[in-house]
């Protein structure tokens, strides 16, 4: 066959013999199929019987990519792009006889290709063009050319096809999404369905790639800042027997080997800290952490963390470093400081706004909460509409004050600092108040981007600290943390002042990129177990007297209830059913109308 001549020829008989027979013995999986399921399956069938292989085991080889040509294609330069081999999915087709175009997607983008019959079936036998193009291959098929570049009559840069190989074929028609005058039809954008199926919404959605490319352009430069910096990139462990570093609800596990519960972990720092005890200048790790709390749009039960410690530095050492990178790499990613987030542009340009957290609260509401006890923000918490409960003290109390009634309201990059010590367990008391801490947080279009210390490093400070957290949780509250025997421990071997720096990944990808919603940015984000209806079977239309020939026939054709059925008119339905008994040449004598009525009554 002509076909060989392609290294398409597929000359294993036994394997297109299993698979024909397995979609004539399976009846039960094809009626669960739709029409265009049925169809390219039947077509998949067909490749077999003309010996191609439609899932090949040979690396097609590819040597440029759509938008190299899109760019570079020069209509004086005849020799370029003359031998160019690609690969990529068919995303529409526009047959006209012997003569074709089709638009071909691969990882960079999209590209015309001229496919005519007598190029790439030079001999006799026209087989290729004409049953396998033209009839067996369908949208979203992936498919390898190679020809030459070139330009239409129509002034579109495309790619005359020489060659053609089947390379893989697609069971499941994509949606097509169509534009036309600025308007988009057929949209896929059903947010549970995109996330769910992101590697539908990838193919589909054209700019849902560019976020994900962002992303790694954000990570890969804050990457490159801290190599420069001399701070060595570590990893620590995401199973854990403590769950420290952080205020969270974590997961839990068992080990069956050790035989002990184990905690995926919260946060990384406590490991880091470790590694400046034993001598490091500088650690960071972009780390998966895990928190077993709620659902919204800005958080995911998994989601991506950097943290960074430098030794012999404080908190206000970290400011001005926090300051330079993040102005680093919003300006090497998008080539400026500033950003739009929204209706809200955004200047990352140092130096940033600084003001204390107490002075912030009084800022947004006339209240000085300096030297407060519990008692007292509690009523500060009722006469600003604040809800608490009895488990929070006084760390939390002001952190939901602050919450509420500040943390929005800072648009431009801004750093809160001096956080009192009941809300920072593992900071280092403040040089001048020991009610505060050395603590900042980076507020930018009303969200918390960064949080950063001067790091607590006294071992029996810290001691006090987590036996107070253990209080707390004895009250009640879940996300208070546990006490690390070996982290105490490892700070009594001696840390050296040390700063620390933590940045939500995901949320720096949300605000650089626009997006308001976390799973945006995720390219897998946590979703609730698919819902799946209960549709009906052949047996459920053959209990109301439906022939089993017809019974397959519904349910193959997207007939999921008995109500369904009985909702149609039958003399409609009964039309419906004999074109479909004609068109697939089914072996059975055409319905009479008082054969469906009588479905119809049951």
């Amino acid at each position: 066959m002509e076909l060989q001549r392609y290294g398409l020829y597929f000359n294993f008989e036994r394997v297109a013999f299993k698979f024909l027979l397995f979609l004539q013995s399976n009846s039960s999986h094809r009626t669960m199929l739709s029409e265009q399921e049925q169809i390219r399956r039947n077509s998949l069938a067909e490749l077999y019987k003309l010996g191609i292989n439609p899932y090949p085991q040979a690396a097609f080889p590819v040597n440029v990519n759509s938008a190299e040509i899109l760019e570079r294609f020069d209509d004086n330069d005849s020799e370029q792009f003359q031998d160019i081999s690609l690969a990529g999915r068919i995303m529409s087709r526009r047959i006209m006889g012997a003569a074709s175009f089709c638009e071909l997607q691969d990882a960079k983008g999209r590209i015309q290709l001229y496919i005519k019959r007598d190029e790439i079936c030079p001999g006799e036998d026209k087989t290729l063009y004409n049953t396998v193009f033209k009839r067996l291959l369908d949208i979203g098929d992936f498919i390898g050319v190679k020809g030459f570049a070139f330009r239409t009559q129509m002034g579109e840069i495309s790619v005359h096809v020489k060659e053609l190989t089947v390379l893989s074929k697609s069971l499941r028609p994509l949606p097509i999404v169509k534009e036309k005058d600025g308007v988009t039809y057929d949209a896929f954008s059903d947010p549970e369905l995109r996330y769910r199926m992101r590697y539908v919404d990838l193919v589909v959605n054209d700019k849902i790639k560019d976020i994900f490319i962002t992303r790694t352009r954000i990570i890969d430069s804050i990457r490159h800042f801290f190599n420069e910096s001399g701070y060595l990139e570590v990893e620590t462990p995401v199973l854990q027997s403590i769950p420290g570093g952080a205020s969270a609800r974590p997961f839990v596990t068992h080990h069956n080997a050790l035989d002990m519960p184990m905690y995926l972990r919260i946060a990384n720092e406590l490991y880091l800290k470790r590694l400046i005890v034993g001598g490091f200048d500088g650690v960071y790790e972009f780390s998966r952490n895990f928190r077993n709390e709620g659902m919204d749009r800005t958080h995911n039960p998994e989601f991506t963390g950097l943290e960074i410690y430098v030794a012999y530095k404080d908190y206000l050492w970290m400011m001005d470093y926090t300051e330079a990178m993040i102005e680093h790499v919003v300006t090497e990613v998008f080539g400026t400081h500033t950003v739009k987030v929204g209706d809200n542009e955004i200047s990352f340009k140092r130096p940033f706004k600084r003001i204390t957290m107490i002075d912030s609260i009084k800022e947004k509401t006339g209240i000085d909460i300096t030297g407060m006890d519990e008692k007292q923000l509690r009523d500060v918490c009722r006469q600003l509409n604040i809800e608490v409960n009895d488990a929070m003290g006084k760390g939390k109390l002001i952190d939901e004050i602050f919450g509420s009634k500040c943390e929005g309201t800072y648009v431009q990059p801004t750093f809160i600092t001096d956080y009192p010590v009941e809300m920072s367990p593992l900071c280092k008391r403040h040089r001048e108040n020991p009610e505060l801490t050395e603590r900042f947080e980076l507020m930018v279009n009303g969200k918390e981007l960064a949080n950063a210390y001067t790091e607590l490093n006294d071992p029996i400070d810290q001691r006090a600290r987590f036996e107070e957290q253990m209080k707390l949780s004895e009250r009640g509250d879940d996300e208070a943390m546990f006490i690390d025997q070996d982290f105490l421990r490892s700070l009594e071997y001696g840390m050296p002042p040390t700063s620390g720096m933590g940045i939500g990944i995901d949320r720096l990808v949300m605000l650089l990129t626009g997006q308001t919603s976390i799973q945006e940015v995720l390219l897998f984000p946590m979703m609730r177990p698919e819902k799946v209806k209960k549709e009906a079977t052949a047996n459920d239309f053959i209990a109301i007297g439906v022939p089993q020939i017809w019974a397959e026939v519904l349910v193959g054709n997207g007939y999921t209830s008995v109500e369904m059925l009985q909702s149609e008119k039958p003399a409609a339905l009964r039309e419906k059913l004999n074109g479909i008994r004609k068109k697939n040449k089914l072996e059975t004598s055409a319905l009479q109308l008082e054969d469906v009525e009588a479905w119809m009554q049951q």
